[in-house]
């Protein structure tokens, strides 16, 4: 097995998700956790870290709710695959730790410690939704999920657990005031939050220009 297996597995499990979550997705976050791990970690190529950054990059989103049904056997697919893979126990346990417990829902009741592998991994993920692919996301998302795109009745909620994040009304303009616009806060890195305070500009400009069009209140 070699890191092409694993990209394929990733194609093949995410190349047509139309929730944002696709394999284009994962390509942007491999390229952005490895940009950051050389950055601020100063790492190169033949660093085993930078191995399983790649490797968690592309397939953090396969076991991952919004994208398989079943997410125990995908997740026991993954531990094959990796079980293949030429790497010291270790870095293949680090990925699965790093996969399973990134996510944004994972770390909203219970705040999990990870490698700096799995920071920059993380701190990729989160930039990816932000800026201009993180407003793309988030409304080809809404439209998946059969939100609107805003409601003026539906109030902003304070998201505390992993149900409310998953099962609460809301809207795709909600979304960016109850997450995106508090991810900057939350990145490890100094390159990821370099980054996030940029892309998250670039998203506050949008919805005073959102506002100005649609009369909508900021929520900030």
């Amino acid at each position: 097995m070699s890191l092409d297996d694993i990209k394929s597995f990733s194609k093949e499990n995410m190349a047509f998700d139309p929730t944002g979550h696709d394999f284009l997705h994962a390509q942007r976050v491999a390229k952005l956790a490895q940009k950051i791990y050389t950055e601020d970690f100063k790492k190169d190529e033949t660093d085993i870290g930078l191995y399983v950054v790649k490797e968690a990059s592309y397939l953090h989103d396969t076991i991952d709710e919004k994208v398989t049904a079943d997410k125990k056997n995908r997740l026991r697919e993954v531990r094959i695959i990796l079980s293949h893979e030429n790497i010291a126990t270790p870095a293949r346990e680090d990925i699965l730790d790093i996969i399973q417990h990134m996510s944004y829902s994972d770390n909203i009741e219970h705040h999990y410690q990870l490698s700096n592998e799995g920071k920059c991994v993380q701190d990729a993920d989160r930039l990816d939704a932000l800026g201009a692919i993180g407003i793309a996301r988030a409304f080809a998302y809404g439209g998946h999920a059969g939100q609107e795109i805003y409601d003026p009745k539906i109030s902003v909620k304070e998201i505390k657990t992993h149900d409310d994040y998953r099962h609460h009304k809301s809207t795709t303009i909600n979304h960016f005031y109850e997450k995106l616009l508090k991810l900057a806060s939350s990145m490890n890195t100094r390159t990821g939050k370099q980054e996030a305070s940029r892309r998250t500009k670039y998203m506050r400009d949008f919805l005073s220009e959102f506002q100005m069009e649609t009369g909508v209140k900021d929520e900030t």
